[in-house]
């Protein structure tokens, strides 16, 4: 596969001419009347159809559009075949096809595969959802997905087990050019360069990076064994998105809503989802009834209605002093409820710095000294201090922080009453980031090893230790950063949810936590899914994994259970008495020789709203 691209093979790719370009990815080794490049996919299903998927580009070397038939059977040599029809595939869809294949019947195996003049893609098999009532119900997870950091072991091992349905929560692909947040040995040893080498803005861009991951012969290979439902997390768009910007965006890099536009349009042509009735642009969201078993309901808590997340270094105030100045400039300290009682051009705020000369913080509170003061003038030994209550108070807890939008969590409401109604015991939503409460750890300099760090990350990591026992959310980027908005979803799931089981990805990591509200009671359970290869907090933070896991479980009340260094998968089980969870792991993503070992399981039974 060639990684140099330049400006005429993207005009080739883009005009009459076919070009290599259009392959994305596929190496061209016969000649025929159409080529299958990226494998099938299924997704979707309800318990009547399921979205079927594939890419197919003419044989020839130039565009055109191709007539494709498709099938549906319940044997795989197609001797029993029960539903067919035909669609097309062109340019303009990037030859990505997709059908809705309907009359199908509940809880059934089916096989699927198209055809072009005579030639067949590789065979699909994929499965329904059932209907009444469901004795098991097995749903795989997976999250995080980022080609040069290593092998997709893990969604082989995917492939190769008994579950009925993959739910990937999200950084299916990752936006970053060559070299970025990448595995130097994926790259140097393995050869998993990114296509295109920088990173991606446009649709084309967006449409090249799906067709390298989906050459990847792991991920064509769960997604040929088992039916997807999906939703993007903010690596599908870019990093730390939110409704209306993103921290991997600038202006240099053009309007961010037609990045996020072209974001959009091609995750739905290269995604087995099933599109929106309003066009590709619709909402995300979405639920499917599991009989009477569970609701599987699907949250955007990344970009439809989430505010602009918060962070500990931008968004901390700093620690003030308000004074009564009086028309002579005389200034008198006063408390804030003096303040408020003053006419507001009697009253000056100023940052307040504390003097650490005897090793003790002095606040110094000449007025004289201290109003003109900023960081760069600040006196040796003087530093400024964050206003913690403060940042809880007005920042963190502001109620109008927002991470659903109020249009979502409407139809959240409805979604859940209309469960409650049907009396489904399970209620999952299956979401990108954690809901449950995590804590900064206390952490010794031992502990971090700090003595061997460089100065630039010990001093990093002597304001993460700053911020510990302080009861401040680890992760802003979670349900933590919006906390007010947490509350009243677990008041709905208190109200409407007989069961609530929350699933999450984002975080690389393996975790488990029985959720409460503000006054402790239970409110249910979460399970977070390791990812496929992106590293975990053993990136980050060099503390022994062991001593991790019990500073976090000791600083975190709500933890059940985790692991912060494997790469893998989580595997969950649903039953009329019970809710079982196991996470699997991968020894390697540099290695194809690897092996897979389990957790211990975690058990919630129905009605218990926590694990056991």
């Amino acid at each position: 596969m060639a990684y140099q691209l330049n400006r005429r093979r993207l005009m080739q790719g883009a005009g009459a001419s076919l070009g290599a370009i259009a392959l994305r990815g596929f190496v061209l080794a016969e000649e025929g009347a159409a080529h299958f490049t990226h494998g099938v996919a299924s997704g979707d299903p309800l318990a009547d159809r399921v979205i079927l998927w594939t890419r197919v580009v003419p044989g020839a070397k130039q565009h055109q559009l191709l007539p494709v038939e498709w099938q549906v059977a319940k044997d795989r040599e197609f001797n029993q075949v029960v539903a067919q029809g035909q669609t097309q595939s062109s340019a303009e869809r990037d030859y990505t096809v997709k059908v809705d294949a309907t009359g199908l019947k509940p809880n059934s195996q089916y096989f699927y595969r198209f055809t072009v003049d005579g030639r067949h893609s590789a065979i699909g098999r994929t499965r329904t959802l059932p209907v009444g009532d469901v004795a098991s119900f097995r749903i795989g997870l997976a999250s995080c997905s980022n080609y040069p950091q290593g092998y997709f072991n893990a969604y082989r091992h995917m492939a190769q087990s008994d579950i009925d349905l993959v739910l990937h929560l999200g950084d299916y692909i990752y936006e970053y050019p060559e070299g970025r947040y990448a595995n130097p040995i994926a790259l140097e040893e393995l050869g998993r360069h990114v296509e295109p080498r920088g990173e991606i803005l446009t649709l084309e861009d967006y449409r090249m990076r799906y067709g390298l991951y989906r050459t990847d012969v792991d991920l064509q290979l769960v997604h040929q064994q088992h039916p997807f439902v999906c939703v993007w997390d903010d690596h599908e768009l870019t990093n730390n998105t939110w409704h209306s910007g993103a921290e991997n965006h600038n202006d240099g890099e053009g309007d961010f809503f037609l990045r996020i536009r072209a974001a959009r349009q091609a995750y739905d042509e290269w995604m087995p989802i099933r599109t929106h009735a309003e066009g590709d642009q619709g909402p995300i969201y979405r639920a499917f009834e599991i009989g009477n078993l569970a609701d599987l309901i699907m949250l955007d808590t990344r970009l439809h209605g989430r505010d602009k997340g918060l962070e500990y270094a931008a968004d901390m105030p700093l620690r003030s002093q308000a004074f009564e100045v009086s028309a002579s400039g005389e200034a008198q300290a006063i408390n804030d409820e003096a303040a408020q009682r003053l006419p507001a051009d009697a009253v000056r705020r100023v940052r307040l710095p504390f003097d650490f000369s005897s090793g003790t913080a002095q606040a110094v509170l000449d007025y004289a000294t201290i109003k003109d003061l900023d960081e760069a003038s600040l006196p040796a030994n003087w530093r400024y201090l964050p206003d913690l209550e403060r940042f809880k108070a007005e920042v963190l807890n502001a109620p109008e922080r927002n991470l659903l939008g109020s249009d979502q969590e409407q139809w959240l409401m409805k979604t859940l009453r209309r469960g409650q109604a049907r009396g489904s015991t399970w209620q999952v939503l299956g979401q990108q980031v954690l809901m449950g409460r995590l804590f900064f750890p206390e952490l010794s300099d031992e502990e971090l090893q700090l003595d061997t760090l460089s100065e630039a990350r010990a001093s990093r990591l002597k304001a993460f230790q700053a911020l510990a026992g302080q009861g401040l959310p680890f992760n802003l980027d979670a349900w933590d950063g919006y906390p007010v908005c947490r509350s009243r979803i677990q008041t709905m799931l208190n109200q409407f949810a007989a069961n609530p089981v929350v699933l999450a990805g984002d975080t690389h990591n393996a975790w488990a936590f029985n959720l409460q509200d503000e006054q402790r009671n239970p409110i249910g359970v979460e399970i977070g899914t390791p990812g496929i290869t992106s590293p975990g907090m053993e990136s980050f933070l060099p503390v022994e994994p062991q001593v991790l896991a019990n500073a976090l479980m000791q600083s975190s009340p709500e933890l059940a259970a985790l692991d912060t260094q494997h790469r893998g998968w989580a595997e969950i089980e649903l039953t009329p008495g019970a809710m079982r969870a196991q996470w699997h792991f991968v020894s390697s993503v540099l290695e194809r020789d690897y092996s897979v070992s389990q957790s211990v399981p975690q058990i919630c039974k129905a009605g218990a709203r926590r694990f056991a």
